[in-house]
C-alpha cells in the first residue's frame, strides 16, 4: 500500500512525466523532419485523386485545431480532360486547414496564400470541374471550401464552354502594400463568346466566403462585347458575388444585350449610358439612384433583380422627364428614323462599330409599315417582371402627337401583360391593355384600347389647314390574334374597331379636296379657308382574320355628307375604300364623283373613281364641242345632299361589336 505521505511525491512524478512527454511532442513536432514525408504525401494524394501532386522542395507543418501547412514548390495537375496542365503550380503555397472537419472528410481552408501561381480552372457543361478534389470531378461535395485567397503575382485561366467563357487574369501585388487596393489585375479573353477585357484593383485578400468579417474593396473597369462597366465599392463574398455595395457606370449600344451577358430581359434600345448604385444581398441585385440617357431620352429610377426563385423576377419603377419618340422605334420593332443619329453622351461614348452596309430601298408597294420584329418567346419565358414606366413629355412624334404616357409591364410564366396603358395624345387619352401569351405557338394577343376626347385640330399637326378644326374624337379597338410579330398578330386579328366624333368644326378645304370641288378649292385658296360645322362622324369596322370590313363610314357637315364603304387589309397592308361626297351647296367647276382610296399603308393613293368621273367628263367634253360655255353646265352642283340622322349613325356604329363608345359622345352631339 501507498501511504498518504508518499502520494504527493507520486503525483508530482506523474505530472513531471506528462510535462516531459508534452515537451518531447512539442519538440518532435517543431523539429519533425516533415520533408521526409513529402514523398509519401505526394504518392498518397496522387493515388487518391488520380492525378499528379508534388511538393518539389520543402514542407513544414504547424499543428493545432487549425493546421498551417507551408510548401515550397507545388505542382498539382489538372484532370486529363482539362486544357491547362495544372490546377495550381506555385513557387510557394501556405494554407490553413481545419482539423475537425478534416476528420469527417470535409476540406475547409480558411486561408490560402500563393506566390507566383499558375491557376487553371475549367468547368464542363456536364458538371466536371478541375477544382473538385476527387476522382469524380463532377461531385460538388468534393469541392473544398476556401474562405480567403492571397495572391502575390501570378496568372489564372478560367474556361467554361457553357458560358462562352475563356479568360486569362494576371495579378500583380504592389511592392509597398500601402492603401486599401494593393492587388492589381488585368483580364482578357471571351465572355458569352464576345471579346472581354477587364482591369482594376482589389484588396490584398480576396474573400471567397461570407464568414469573414469585413468586405474588401474592389475597382472594376470591364468591357464585354459592346457593353462597358465601371464599378467601385466593396464585396463581402467573391465566390457568390454577395454583399456588393458599389457605384456603377454602365454603357453600351443596346440594353437588350444584357440578356446575353446577365440573363436580364430588357427591351431593345438605342445606345445608352447609365449610372447608379448597385447592391447585392443573397440572390437579390438592386440598382438604385439610376440616372442616365437612352438615345436622346433621359431615364431614372430603381430596379431589383431577384434570382432566388427558379425563374428570376425583375421589379421596379423607372421614368423619363423627356422621351424622344425615335428612341422607342427599336422597342416596338420599327426601323430607326431616317436621317443622322442624334448626338448625345450615350451615343458618343458607346463603343463604335463598322458602318453598316446601306440597304437598298424597297420597291414601291413592297415596303411594310407594321412592325415585323419577331417576338423572342425564349426570353419572355426566361424571366418574370413587374415594372412601371412613365414619360412626362414625349417629343418628335411624326405619326401621332403623343405628349405623355405610362405603362405597367407584368410578365409571368410566359404571359406578357401591359396594363394599364395610358397615353396622352392630341389633348385626349388612349387607355387600355395588351396581353401576349407566349405559351401558345404562335403567340396569342388580346388588346383593348379606349380613345377619349382626342382633339381634331391637334391630331394632324403637319397639316396647316387642320389647326383651325375643332372637335373631339373617341373610339375603341378590341382585337385578338396570333403571330410572332406585330404585323403577323394584326394580320390575323379579329374583333371590332370604332371611331366616333360629335359636334365640332372641320376645315372646309379638306372636304373640298376630298370632293374634288375645283371651284371651292380655288375660292378658299384665294380668299382663305373657312370652317364648316361638323354634325357628326363615325367609322366602324368588323375585323376578321386581318380584314377590316366597314359597317359604317359617314361624315356629316353643314357643307357635305360623305358616306363610305370598303376594306382595309391588315395582312398585306392594303387599302380599298370608296367615299361618296354629296354637297349641300351649289358650286361650279365641280366634278363630284366617288373618291377611291387605295394603295398600301406605306404608299397610299387617292383619286376619283375613274369610271364615274369619266362619264361626267365625257358629258362636259361633248357639250364643249357645241359651245365652250355649255361645258360648265355639267359641273354645276345643285347640292342634293341631306342632313344625316346623327343619333342613328352613332347608334349603328356601336350596335354591333363595340359597345361603350357612343356613351362617351355628349347627348347634344348626337342631335
Amino acid at each position: 500500500m501507498i501511504n498518504s505521505s508518499s502520494r504527493p511525491v507520486l503525483l508530482k512524478r506523474i505530472l513531471a512525466g506528462v510535462l516531459a512527454l508534452v515537451v518531447v511532442l512539442v519538440l518532435l513536432i517543431a523539429f519533425f523532419p516533415w520533408d521526409a514525408l513529402r514523398g509519401p504525401i505526394n504518392r498518397h494524394v496522387s493515388d487518391q485523386l488520380g492525378r499528379r501532386f508534388e511538393i518539389t522542395r520543402h514542407l513544414s507543418v504547424n499543428l493545432g485545431r487549425t493546421i498551417t501547412v507551408r510548401a515550397d514548390g507545388v505542382e498539382f495537375a489538372n484532370p486529363e480532360w482539362a486544357r491547362k496542365p495544372y490546377l495550381v503550380k506555385a513557387t510557394a503555397a501556405e494554407f490553413d486547414i481545419k482539423l475537425l472537419p478534416l476528420l469527417w472528410g470535409r476540406i475547409e481552408l480558411p486561408r490560402i496564400a500563393l506566390t507566383e501561381p499558375e491557376i487553371g480552372l475549367q468547368i464542363e457543361p456536364d458538371g466536371r470541374r478541375t477544382w473538385a478534389l476527387s476522382r469524380d470531378t463532377s461531385d460538388e461535395g468534393a469541392v473544398p471550401r476556401i474562405d480567403a485567397l492571397l495572391i502575390d503575382r501570378g496568372t489564372l485561366d478560367y474556361e467554361a464552354s457553357a458560358q462562352g467563357a475563356n479568360i486569362n487574369v494576371q495579378f500583380s501585388l504592389a511592392q509597398e502594400a500601402t492603401g486599401q487596393l494593393p492587388l492589381s489585375y488585368k483580364a482578357t479573353g471571351k465572355w458569352k463568346n464576345d471579346p472581354f477585357s477587364a482591369s482594376g484593383r482589389t484588396g490584398g485578400v480576396l474573400q471567397l466566403s461570407k464568414d469573414l468579417e469585413a468586405p474588401f474593396p474592389i475597382e472594376v473597369n470591364a468591357v464585354a462585347g459592346k457593353t462597358s462597366l465601371k464599378a467601385k465599392g466593396s464585396i463581402a463574398n467573391l465566390a457568390d458575388l454577395a454583399g456588393i455595395d458599389a457605384t456603377f457606370d454602365l454603357q453600351g449600344r443596346n440594353l437588350e444585350e444584357l440578356y446575353k451577358l446577365l440573363g436580364v430581359v430588357l427591351p431593345s434600345t438605342p445606345p445608352y449610358k447609365l449610372r447608379g448604385k448597385l447592391d447585392k444581398h443573397g440572390k437579390v441585385w438592386a440598382a438604385t439612384q439610376i440616372q442616365g440617357t437612352l438615345g436622346s431620352s433621359d431615364l431614372s429610377g430603381a430596379l431589383s433583380f431577384d434570382q432566388s426563385a427558379a425563374v428570376p423576377l425583375l421589379t421596379g419603377k423607372v421614368q423619363s422627364r423627356l422621351l424622344d419618340f425615335a428612341d422607342l422605334a427599336p422597342v416596338i420593332g420599327l426601323p430607326p428614323p431616317a436621317g443622322p443619329t442624334p448626338t448625345n453622351a450615350a451615343a458618343s461614348t458607346a463603343p463604335t462599330e463598322a458602318a453598316p452596309v446601306k440597304k437598298a430601298k424597297a420597291a414601291p408597294g413592297t415596303r411594310k409599315v407594321l412592325p415585323v420584329a419577331t417576338l423572342d418567346v425564349t426570353r419572355i419565358k426566361a424571366m418574370n417582371a413587374d415594372v412601371v414606366y412613365s414619360a412626362a413629355d414625349i417629343r418628335h412624334v411624326e405619326v401621332l402627337p403623343l405628349d405623355k404616357g405610362s405603362v405597367h409591364v407584368k410578365l409571368n410564366a410566359g404571359v406578357l401583360q401591359l396594363e394599364p396603358i395610358s397615353l396622352g395624345i392630341a389633348g385626349g387619352t388612349v387607355a387600355g391593355s395588351i396581353r401576349v401569351d407566349a405559351n401558345l405557338v404562335p403567340a396569342a394577343f388580346d388588346t383593348r384600347l379606349d380613345v377619349r376626347a382626342v382633339q381634331l385640330n391637334k391630331l394632324f399637326p403637319a397639316i396647316e389647314t387642320s389647326k383651325s378644326s375643332l372637335g373631339k374624337i373617341s373610339g375603341q379597338f378590341d382585337l385578338k390574334g396570333r403571330g410572332s410579330s406585330v404585323a403577323q398578330m394584326l394580320g390575323s386579328a379579329s374583333g371590332d374597331v370604332a371611331v366616333l366624333m360629335g359636334k365640332g368644326e372641320i376645315s372646309n378645304i379638306l372636304l373640298e379636296f376630298m370632293g374634288l370641288d375645283g371651284g371651292e378649292v380655288i375660292k378658299f385658296l384665294v380668299r382663305g379657308d373657312r370652317n364648316v360645322r361638323l354634325r357628326c362622324a363615325a367609322a366602324a369596322f368588323a375585323v376578321n382574320q386581318g380584314l377590316m370590313t366597314s359597317k359604317t363610314i359617314v361624315l356629316d357637315t353643314t357643307d357635305t355628307v360623305i358616306n363610305g364603304r370598303g376594306n382595309i387589309n391588315l395582312a398585306n397592308e392594303t387599302l380599298d375604300l370608296i367615299l361618296d361626297p354629296a354637297p349641300k351647296d351649289q358650286s361650279i367647276l365641280s366634278l363630284r364623283s366617288p373618291l377611291r382610296i387605295g394603295g398600301t399603308f406605306a404608299s397610299p393613293s387617292a383619286g376619283p373613281d375613274k369610271g364615274a368621273l369619266a362619264g361626267r367628263a365625257g358629258v362636259a367634253i361633248a357639250l364643249g364641242v357645241l359651245n365652250p360655255l355649255l361645258a360648265l353646265a355639267a359641273t354645276i352642283e345643285t347640292g342634293p345632299g341631306q342632313d344625316e340622322n346623327c343619333s342613328a349613325i352613332l347608334s349603328k356604329a356601336t350596335s354591333t361589336g363595340v359597345s361603350g363608345v357612343a356613351s362617351r359622345i355628349p347627348a347634344s352631339a348626337k342631335k
